[in-house]
């Protein structure tokens, strides 16, 4: 089906950058975390890679507008696009709130979290990699699912010893908004998921 269209390879290569850029930007997000130093300056890199993701999915869209026939159909182009840069722009959105919020140290949970948000980078990135083929991609969506579960009881447990009474109030409002954050980004790598998922359902 995809020899008929050599110019339909576009889209797999402009995924493929998005998937690398969303994976740079969770590798970023732990490098911040697990090295809690000139905060301004990663935030900023971080920001920077984000803008470049932006840069890859207007490119789609405008290939997409412009592309009689696609090698998926075009909603699910515009579906999985929009959804990968929904996901860095969850992460972007937790590196810039470490800085605004003034966080002197992350917690080892917020640690945890951002380690899956990674696996979660990795997965997508390895995912978008093989879209063309369609070759064992339900073993990462099964594997983004399972991530999304683990960050959510983390997740859980946390956010409900936030209000155990013995934290300040202004670190329990902080930290509420960014556990749901890294905890949001785990999600929506999972709604990638579930694009991918039904892409293949439909190109069996």
């Amino acid at each position: 089906m995809f020899s008929l269209f050599p110019r339909q390879d576009d889209f797999f290569e402009l995924f493929k950058k998005q998937g690398s850029l969303v994976r740079q930007g969770c590798d970023q997000l732990l490098d911040m975390m697990e090295h809690f130093e000139d905060l301004e300056n990663r935030a900023a890199a971080l920001k920077e890679v984000e803008h470049q993701g932006d840069l890859v999915t207007h490119e789609i869209f405008e290939r997409l507008n412009r592309t009689f026939i696609t090698p998926l159909e075009r909603e699910d182009i515009h579906d999985l696009a929009s959804g990968l840069d929904d996901v860095l722009d969850a992460v972007e959105a937790i590196g810039s709130r470490l800085v605004l919020f003034r966080v002197q140290q992350p917690t080892p949970e917020a640690i945890k979290l951002a380690r899956i948000i990674v696996q979660c980078g990795t997965q997508l990135e390895q995912a978008v990699s093989r879209l063309k083929d369609f070759k064992n991609l339900m073993g990462f969506t099964i594997e983004l699912n399972r991530l999304e579960n683990e960050a959510d009881a983390i997740s859980r447990e946390v956010v409900a010893d936030l209000f155990n009474g013995v934290h300040d109030p202004i670190d329990v409002l902080r930290w509420k908004e960014l556990y749901g954050r890294l905890e949001a980004a785990t999600d929506v790598s999972e709604d990638v998921a579930n694009i991918i998922e039904a892409i293949v359902l439909k190109n069996r």
